[in-house]
């Protein structure tokens, strides 16, 4: 990443860290800029945006051949003759409003109508009702937080669902194809007593709960994550420290990132609805046949900043770097690209940066950030100039980072503190006090290292989820975060993705999941070859700890192939 062009000029705050060395080796990170007051409730910025700019659109989604656009002043509207509906069919935290459907104007207004009279709703992923059989995380979601009232988008594409929950006895709602028995959203919208808002939306505060968002439950029934008011607006506040200049412009988003996730529903959304921009609603996502309508929706609107994951970028360059007008759409007044989730791959990196460049002459900052559902989700944010793709910034203000040793190549486990951690879990005292340590930290059982181990403000380098990680026979830790991050990288141009395999075996193992066209022909061959000798050559230059094998003779095989001749106490 040498001769590296001109950045696109953006106001950053400085990068700077306090550092506190504790006997034990624990280190605290915090940021010297003092965190500055944060609103009460969500409410106030859709108040304050209403009033200050009426006109100006906020939300729009493609409805055919055109965008729908709804305003600031349209919305504060509608949210409070929703907001009237719900306070007289009697929801609270205790019977809140569930949401099964994917991102949509309607969905928006009825999430901010139930934030605005305190009331939380919980955005369920449409997978659980789309593409189960049996629907049990659905069940249990519900079963859990006891809707008043459910909302879908279409109610014949959510029939089946609907019917496996229809003991719990909860309001249906639904935009289209309404079913008999269930409430058109239109009634919702009806009428509006706007003093009993106002005193519901005045007896909000900070730790009043604004929503439930949901852990995947890859290792059991999914996890209610309380989001509070105070998570949530001290994360727009603590970005905004991080990144003045949001201040400067009012953000442009085309995003098809979940609200049901922290990422687009807390992150993207939020950054919209505080700094009184525009969110485009994508209903594209990053696979074959959708990605095409992220792509004519971004050739139809710039934006000025962009999130999205490693392997939404990945289905995206294609087309950009054959498409000059989407190219030109695409770069015409983005100040940002901001990645999370997943590290990002350096070959895509480099992609990004070259198209960039070659369209403006400049390269548009390539940024990362590190959270939690738990967490509102930001904690960390890169506001400079990163060494490497892997890095995951400094604490913005207000949230303090705890560094544990765990080994002895540089690792540390990561925990967070702050007024953007949550609570708990909703009706899960026993997990929520495990979250916890002494100090009231939250363990997010996650890995880094410092970037620069001389220079802390380079930031912290993201080194792995510990869970995953697993020892071979031999006692070498593989580091699974790591290490597919860079075997991604070296077979980029055939692998879709790895898994990384090898607990308590004599060598790793990869499972690859080929890209389209990629097949047991002699070119796909080749490129494999070519791959794995340039991972070898990346395993042998470096290990964790920086140190070379003990053990010249182990091998790390993919798929049956031997790319390295080595492992080291700490493999990445």
């Amino acid at each position: 990443m040498e001769n590296r062009p001109q950045l696109v000029p953006i106001r950053f705050l400085p990068a700077r860290v306090n550092v506190e060395r504790r006997p034990d080796g624990i280190i605290i990170l915090r940021s010297p800029e003092p965190p500055r007051p944060y609103a009460r409730c969500l409410g106030e910025y859709l108040e304050r945006w209403a009033a200050e700019k009426p006109d100006e659109v906020f939300l729009a989604e493609r409805e055919a051949e055109i965008w729908r656009k709804i305003t600031w002043a349209e919305t504060r509207a509608l949210v409070y003759a929703i907001a009237t509906s719900l306070l007289e069919r009697g929801v609270s935290t205790e019977r809140p409003v569930a949401i099964l459907s994917d991102n949509s104007i309607e969905h928006a207004l009825l999430a901010l109508a139930a934030m605005h009279i305190g009331v939380p709703v919980a955005p369920i992923s449409s997978a659980y009702s789309l593409m189960s059989r049996d629907f049990a995380k659905l069940k249990a979601i519900v079963s859990l937080i006891q809707p008043k009232l459910i909302f879908v988008q279409d109610a014949d594409l959510y029939a089946q669902a609907l019917q496996a929950i229809s003991a719990q006895g909860a309001e249906i709602v639904a935009a289209r194809n309404v079913s008999p028995g269930a409430t058109p959203f239109e009634r919702l919208t009806a009428a509006g007593d706007a003093a009993a808002v106002s005193r519901a939306f005045a007896a909000v505060q900070p730790e009043t709960i604004a929503k439930f968002l949901f852990t995947s439950g890859s290792t059991g029934q999914p996890k209610a994550v309380i989001n509070t008011q105070r998570m949530l607006c001290s994360n727009i506040q603590s970005r905004a420290q991080a990144w003045p200049f949001l201040e400067d412009e009012s953000p442009v988003l085309v995003d098809w990132l979940p609200w049901n996730h922290t990422f687009g529903g807390n992150n993207d959304f939020n950054l919209v609805l505080g700094h009184g921009g525009t969110l485009y609603i994508d209903a594209g996502k990053p696979l074959p046949g959708l990605i095409e309508v992220s792509v004519r929706n971004l050739r139809e609107v710039s934006p000025t900043i962009y999130y999205n994951v490693p392997r939404g970028f990945d289905a995206l360059l294609p087309f950009l770097e054959k498409d000059a007008a989407l190219r030109r759409s695409f770069f015409a007044r983005l100040k940002i690209v901001l990645y999370a989730a997943a590290a990002l791959p350096a070959s895509l990196w480099e992609r990004l940066r070259r198209l960039s460049t070659e369209e403006t002459g400049r390269c548009v900052p390539l940024t990362s950030a590190w959270g939690s559902t738990e967490t509102a989700p930001q904690v960390t944010l890169v506001h400079y100039e990163p060494l490497r793709t892997s890095v995951i910034g400094l604490p913005t203000p207000g949230y303090e980072l705890k560094m544990i040793p765990v080994d002895n190549s540089g690792r540390y486990e990561l925990r967070v503190r702050g007024p953007n951690v949550t609570p708990g879990y909703w009706k899960q005292p026993d997990l929520t006090d495990a979250a916890f340590d002494e100090e009231g930290f939250y363990k997010m059982g996650d890995a880094g290292r410092f970037a620069s181990e001389n220079e802390p403000a380079r930031g912290i380098e993201f080194a792995g989820r510990l869970t995953e990680d697993f020892k071979l026979s031999s006692a070498t830790w593989v580091h699974v975060g790591a290490l597919r991050v860079r075997a991604l990288a070296a077979l980029a141009s055939v692998a879709e993705d790895i898994v990384i395999a090898g607990h308590d075996r004599d060598e790793i193992g990869f499972l690859v999941f080929p890209k389209t066209g990629v097949g047991n022909d002699p070119a796909s061959r080749e490129r494999v070859r070519q791959g794995l000798a340039l991972l070898r050559i990346e395993l042998q230059r470096r290990s964790i700890d920086r140190r070379y094998s003990r053990d010249p003779h182990k091998s790390i095989i993919a798929r049956g192939r031997q790319i390295c001749g080595q492992t080291s106490d700490c493999l990445l």
